[in-house]
C-alpha cells in the first residue's frame, strides 16, 4: 500500500543532548510529510518511518492509496 502522512508528531524529547534544533525537528516532521510511504499495514508504516528518521512517533494520522 501507498500512504501519505496528513499529521504526524515525533518524540524529540528523546534528544537528551539538545543537539536537534527546532530548525531540524521541522525539517524531519515536513520530510515526513511530503514523502509517499510504502508498506504492508499500519505498523510497518510506523516501523519504516521510525528507521529512515532516526525518531519515534508519538501520534500519526495519514491516507491510503492501495
Amino acid at each position: 500500500m501507498i500512504f501519505t502522512i496528513t499529521d504526524i508528531e515525533f518524540d524529540f524529547d528523546d534528544d537528551i543532548d539538545g543537539e536537534f534544533t527546532q530548525h531540524h525537528r521541522d525539517n524531519v516532521t515536513a520530510d515526513a510529510l511530503e514523502h509517499k510511504w510504502i508498506a504492508d499495514d499500519e505498523d510497518e508504516l510506523i516501523e519504516t518511518i521510525t528507521a529512515d528518521t532516526g525518531w519515534c512517533i508519538k501520534s500519526i494520522d495519514y491516507e491510503v492509496f492501495q
